[in-house]
């Protein structure tokens, strides 16, 4: 049986702290889906092809990667896209306390979906989504928080 694993995110942009926690765990599975979940009640800073297209690119010499995006409950779409496994990135303690409640309720949704935990690196605990976009939308250097690819798109806008 293949070990397909999701990895559920906005990447709303997709960070250094991303891509670290995707490249050490590609290795510990078959299929690697990053799956960019669509919230109606958000609105993103970029769009969800923008984001699906980083990733294609950041990760198109590595077979293991797929993307999508969905709407709706993480479990229903491991069973839609057959993951077994939710990977998740923690940072701090606290992220850790948030991430082990939403593992706990998926759990009790499906009891065979398993939540893996990865910690990130120690020099990119410090970089968040929302941080990045606020650097972003003042006009800051985002160079050492995200790809190339992203960083492309930032300087083009």
């Amino acid at each position: 049986m293949q070990r397909i694993c999701l990895f559920p995110g906005t990447f709303d942009p997709v960070t250094f702290g991303h891509t670290d926690v995707i490249d050490r765990a590609i290795d510990l599975f078959d299929e690697l889906i990053i799956g960019i979940g669509v919230n109606a009640g958000k609105q993103p800073m970029y769009s969800v092809e923008q984001r699906v297209a980083w990733i294609k690119e950041i990760y198109k010499d590595q077979p293991k990667i797929k993307v999508a995006s969905y709407e709706g409950l993480t479990v229903n779409f491991c069973k839609k896209v057959n993951a077994q496994f939710i990977l998740r990135g923690i940072r701090y303690v606290s992220d850790f306390e948030y991430e082990k409640a939403i593992a706990d309720m998926n759990r009790m949704m499906d009891d065979s979906i398993e939540t893996i935990f990865l910690t990130c690196s120690p020099r990119y605990s410090t970089v968040a989504s929302t941080l990045v976009r606020d650097v972003i939308r003042n006009g800051g250097d985002a160079s050492q928080f995200v790809p190339e690819p992203v960083l492309k798109t930032i300087r083009n806008a």
